[in-house]
């Protein structure tokens, strides 16, 4: 139905003519009739919607488009407008107050409300980081990272994540996910391994299921997000496993290794792809038009649009800040929209500069605005530019938590189970359980939740592995001391629950050591002098250097970061279910082998694709 103001023109108009006519006027002097601009007809093709709004927009329109800005640098929403601001984002740890999913609606659709009074009323699209679910936000439901998820080799399950995690996203009005990331992690050194899925193309490619969850079976469908593949290129396969490093590869061994999980990305029909701070032999990705100008929009056939990763072209020349070379170096590479995120005035200024001097081409500013704007009208933007409510209960819904405890179980490697050691018993057993990370949602969820970095501590409701235990445990009498004080040879067993503490990026590169750290080293040293069974579960974003300590212990379960859902991982320890994760990466005998992956002749501990079980079935 069209506007009313609308039809009462055409009303108007009508009764003009009719007047016209009786008096026996001999030429009809109407108002003309308004129609509604074909962008804003929901009825004609995209292609054709695109077009007309391209057609009406200046250049201060399209710049205002590919720029990206953080949400705390808006200090007065009219600006979004003013600036016509194409996106906005949430840093890690960017939140309304308070943070929880009712405010991050009301703010989304304050600062749609602000967009839609610029004059061509184009709605801004929002991002997050949400990696293991809508990490950003208080009480959401946390996935395992995605190296756990790699080792459940389940592709299916992992659609179903996407799913979930798009459901919670929308229901806090944010349309863009930027995820998931198909980095393959080839040196454990680096601090994002365990935001990839694995150390072969192949298993980061079969996890690129993902995206369908997330995008739905068309990004029309309620309750979908944009989803973003990440990081574009060769991220995990930095020298020495240094983040934002250099990968130092030949073109054959970056596409063979590297490109193959976003070529499955791409075919899947992935709405968005963000370029990684990491350089191609010395060559910024940024500023790398051969890979994503020729490569991934021309041989890949990538349709969707491109985005800077935050301050990226910052990093171009390696100096602070941005200047003009940059803007035109990332611009011209194909880049078509940038992460800013706080000098956005200062950007489109400076971009504007480029394109009036014919430095950046009006055709590349042109095709980067179709490619944005064509994404925003296949989300429904135009038509449903405010947050779907439907979808805000579903934030850390009991359902969603199911989900995740079972992506828990099955992301669960069992390595080592001497002499029978697991399952644990339900009725009589008396257990001790000991580690920083047995009654730390923090600590068990790893970097990006809740803030960048992550932190220890209940930082977000769910369940504690330590919590899972007790649950499971029945008639079975459970102790608990962080440091192992107190533990004798009374007990049957001790789990120890230890590992990493959070961490994200080159904030967890390991140059150095990559063993268990002293306050680990010294709980599992008392639980060994008490004579009973020790049961090692590790929590950690990657394999760590334990062939020393191995040993000494009995059983060993690689949990990763998984979460939320602790009693995921009671579900394997009490044997309810067979273990059945396989390693996602090699396990090092030291960390002197690093980089060690399937293929390369080292002799690891634990090879690629290992993993134990109770009873076969």
């Amino acid at each position: 139905m069209r506007p009313r103001s609308v039809r009462r023109k055409t009303l108007f108009a009508a009764l003009a003519a009719t007047v016209a006519l009786v008096s026996g006027a001999t030429t009809v002097s109407a108002a003309p009739v308004q129609h509604r601009p074909a962008y804003l007809d929901a009825g004609k093709p995209v292609p054709v919607r695109v077009a007309d709004l391209l057609s009406r927009m200046s250049l201060d329109d399209k710049l205002g488009q590919m720029t990206q800005a953080e949400r705390g640098a808006i200090t007065d929403p009219a600006d979004i407008a003013t600036h016509r601001l194409g996106s906005l984002l949430s840093g890690g740890g960017s939140v309304p107050t308070p943070n929880t999913a009712q405010s991050w609606a009301d703010m989304y659709d304050g600062f749609q409300r602000a967009a839609l009074t610029s004059p061509l009323r184009i709605p801004i699209i929002y991002g997050v980081d949400a990696v293991h679910g809508h990490n950003n936000v208080y009480g959401a439901t946390i996935f395992p990272h995605n190296i756990g998820l790699g080792a459940t080799r389940d592709p299916k399950l992992v659609g179903r994540i996407g799913d979930a995690v798009a459901e919670e996203v929308s229901g806090t009005g944010v349309d863009w996910d930027f995820a998931p990331c198909l980095c393959v992690a080839r040196n454990d050194r680096w601090g994002r391994t365990y935001e990839s899925f694995g150390e072969t193309p192949e298993l980061a490619s079969s996890m690129t299921t993902i995206i369908d969850g997330l995008q739905g079976r068309s990004l029309s469908d309620k309750g979908s997000v944009l989803a973003t593949a990440k990081h574009y290129v060769g991220d995990g396969g930095t020298t020495g496993g240094v983040d934002q490093g250099d990968t130092e590869l030949t073109e054959q061994q970056l596409r063979a290794i590297h490109l193959a999980p976003f070529r499955a990305a791409v075919q899947r029909g992935v709405g968005s792809v963000m370029i990684s701070f990491s350089s191609w032999n010395g060559v910024k990705m940024h500023a790398n038009r051969y890979l994503i100008t020729d490569v991934l929009k021309g041989e890949l056939g990538f349709s969707g649009f491109v985005v800077s990763d935050w301050q990226g072209i910052d990093k171009i020349d390696g100096q602070e800040g941005f200047t003009a070379e940059e803007v035109r170096a990332s611009i011209n590479a194909g880049v078509d929209m940038v992460m800013v995120p706080y000098d956005y005035v200062k950007f489109i200024d400076t971009l504007r500069a480029e394109v009036q001097a014919g430095r950046v081409p009006m055709s590349r500013i042109d095709d980067a605005n179709r490619r944005i704007l064509t994404k925003k009208f296949q989300l429904g933007l135009f038509e449903r530019p405010f947050t779907d409510r439907r979808y805000t209960s579903t934030v850390g819904s009991a359902g969603h938590r199911a989900l995740a405890r079972q992506a828990v179980r099955e992301s669960q490697v069992l390595l080592k189970n001497d002499g029978g050691v697991l399952p644990l018993g339900k009725n009589g057993q008396k257990i001790f359980v000991a580690g920083k990370n047995a009654d730390d949602i923090g600590n068990q969820s790893g970097g990006w939740t809740i803030t960048w970095q992550g932190s220890s501590g209940p930082i977000t409701p769910g369940t504690t592995i330590l919590q899972g235990i007790r649950d499971k445990a029945r008639s079975s009498a459970v102790t608990y001391n962080r440091d192992g004080v107190g533990i004798d040879g009374s007990y049957d067993v001790a789990v120890a629950v230890v590992g990493e503490t959070p961490y994200a990026e080159f904030m967890g590169d390991r140059p150095a050591g990559m063993g268990l750290d002293a306050e680990d080293l010294a709980t599992l040293q008392r639980l060994k002098d008490s004579g009973v069974p020790v049961v090692v579960v590790l929590v950690s974003g990657r394999p760590l250097d334990i062939a020393a300590e191995l040993p000494g212990w009995d059983a060993l379960l690689a949990s990763w970061l998984p979460g939320t859902e602790g009693g995921g991982v009671a579900d394997v320890l009490f044997g309810d279910y067979n273990p059945t994760g396989k390693l996602p990466v090699t396990w090092m005998r030291s960390a002197a082998q690093q980089p060690i992956n399937v293929g390369d002749g080292q002799d690891p501990l634990f090879p690629y694709g290992y993993g134990l079980r109770y009873r076969r079935g």
